[in-house]
């Protein structure tokens, strides 16, 4: 196999938490603890875990709106976690991120032109015409016309919204998209013609796309491998089929045991987790879901576990597989 377009070699990041206006009191969140992925050209990785558990975080890490604390991000064979001014800019035009509200994310006060060309005029891509004519291609690609050039967001739908956001990642014809919860905010008949949309643009250009999502069914649809996150850190990740039909850690089992079933003769059970996700601000010892892990042992809330192998890539960490 080639090797990956990226790497994340155990990534992590932590924030200054302030107790008070002067600073007193300080302590710090662990928002991506140790976190290892690698996605290769033309695939989509999913990213699942429950709200607050990092997924975010790790999306923007990997395109460098956040630095990283320690650990490596290699893309397309070079390092890019300590890189800054032009360095960056140039290893961002091959890398681009969808957010997840097509409402904010788009800046009111530009047309749509205007906001489909900025990464280009930053990239220091195109100019006069040839700028004009690249925004209308990028455009058109995502089923919206030369008509759109002079409008505003506000004048679109959400679901033409987030085309507009897909064009303008697009337009510089990056290698790598990071998907923000692309289609959360959408109806969900809208739900369906955007993911149908990105399968179309990943399958013409070779993209790569990081999935981050809650919603395991999208999930399932649309990656070929998955990564489960719990409490800032990955917990388990292997083929999506393998992963949806054998999955190996507590947590894992508890995510797809809550999946809602429309028939109710196939409804299982639904996993019922003790108590609450721990503070990323007071991280427990050992396994950081043992607090919740009804399959917990003594080990477990002294000693981090290692990474095992239970079949050709599908990894989880996890003491009952040790």
């Amino acid at each position: 196999m080639t090797a990956p377009l990226l790497t994340l070699d155990k990534v992590c990041k932590r924030f200054l938490v302030r107790k008070n206006f002067f600073g007193s009191g300080r302590r710090w969140l662990t928002a991506v603890d140790q976190v290892s992925l690698v996605v290769h050209q033309g695939e989509t990785l999913g990213l699942v875990g429950e709200s607050g558990c990092g997924k975010s975080t790790v999306g923007n890490l990997i395109v460098r709106l956040l630095a990283p604390d320690s650990g490596e991000i290699i893309f397309d064979g070079r390092n890019i976690s300590t890189l800054s001014g032009q360095a960056l800019r140039a290893a961002r035009a091959k890398m681009q991120i969808v957010f997840q509200d097509p409402y904010s994310s788009l800046d009111p006060r530009m047309s749509v032109g205007a906001i489909v060309a900025l990464p280009l005029r930053v990239a220091g891509l195109y100019q006069g015409t040839l700028l004009r004519e690249r925004v209308i291609s990028a455009l058109a690609e995502v089923g919206l016309g030369e008509d759109s050039l002079e409008r505003y967001p506000h004048e679109f739908s959400g679901g033409q919204r987030q085309r507009i956001a897909l064009a303008r990642a697009l337009a510089v014809q990056p290698a790598f998209v990071v998907l923000d919860e692309p289609t959360s905010a959408l109806d969900v008949s809208v739900q369906a013609q955007i993911l149908q949309l990105m399968a179309e643009l990943q399958a013409r250009h070779g993209l790569a796309y990081l999935f981050i999502s809650h919603n395991l069914n999208v999930v399932r649809h649309v990656s070929q491998r998955t990564a489960v996150m719990y409490l800032g850190a990955v917990v388990e990740t292997g083929s999506t089929e393998d992963l949806f039909t054998s999955p190996a850690h507590p947590y894992t089992q508890a995510l797809l045991a809550s999946v809602p079933v429309a028939d109710p003769r196939q409804r299982q059970n639904l996993a019922r987790l003790k108590g609450d996700v721990p503070s990323p601000l007071d991280l427990p010892p050992g396994c950081g879901f043992h607090p919740r892990c009804p399959l917990a042992f003594d080990l477990c809330t002294k000693e981090a576990p290692q990474w095992v192998r239970i079949a050709p890539g599908h990894e989880v960490a996890c003491h009952l597989h040790q």
